[in-house]
């Protein structure tokens, strides 16, 4: 599957970092504390989207009492306080070697801001790995779309010869704009039920890219 392409193109939060579980508990913590109903592990797989905005509305934030903007950034704060308690899919490095050992560049396109994002990759030793590490200015994640788009203009050669791996269905949308495939993983933010419905290839996790580059 992989031998015609030239670039893969990585999702990063919950797909090859995996932050899913701090992520709820950072987000039933805001709600709590403002009186909302908290979140089960499969009520946040199923509402996470993008951009962010969308899912705390659907979580039940009135932004009328409690502004996107000031709860938007009391998660992102939060969220940098709690990075190092949060680690890599398990495999991620043998499936990043695996890749670079088929001559294929990697590259990161993620809507997490850009120099904690390369902080963090730093910090797990990865930095070796990607072309580019591409992330947003600003903690309010609104879309990576025109990240994206750029990247491909940079490439020159994408379409048909480059991959985009996320876990969620942004990732597919933005590698249906950019004009490049996608394939998913279902152990980040959003359900297998829903990644399914991009049809497009959906492994269970990180693992089983491993597999299937074996």
């Amino acid at each position: 599957m992989l031998k015609h392409y030239n670039h893969i193109i990585w999702d990063w939060n919950g797909t090859l970092f995996n932050d899913v579980h701090i992520c709820l508990d950072i987000i039933n913590n805001i709600l709590e504390k403002n009186s909302y109903q908290r979140l089960s592990f499969d009520k946040y797989r199923e509402i996470f989207t993008f951009p962010v905005k969308d899912y705390y509305a659907a979580a039940g934030v009135d932004f009328n009492q409690h502004p996107f903007e000031i709860i938007g950034k009391e998660w992102a704060d939060t969220y940098e306080i709690r990075r190092h308690e949060m680690d890599l899919f398990e495999q991620v490095e043998t499936v990043l070697s695996k890749v670079k050992s088929h001559g294929i560049k990697q590259y990161i396109l993620s809507a997490y801001v850009k120099k904690e994002l390369i902080d963090v990759i730093e910090k797990h030793g990865l930095t070796g790995y990607f072309e580019e590490i591409n992330g947003l200015e600003n903690v309010y994640a609104h879309s990576k779309l025109e990240l994206g788009l750029n990247l491909v203009k940079r490439l020159g050669d994408a379409k048909g010869s480059a991959v985009l791996v996320g876990d969620t269905l942004h990732d597919y949308e933005v590698a249906m704009e950019m004009g490049v495939d996608c394939i998913l993983t279902a152990s980040g933010h959003q359900t297998k039920e829903r990644l399914l419905e991009a049809g497009v290839p959906v492994f269970d996790s990180i693992n089983d890219f491993v597999e299937h580059l074996n």
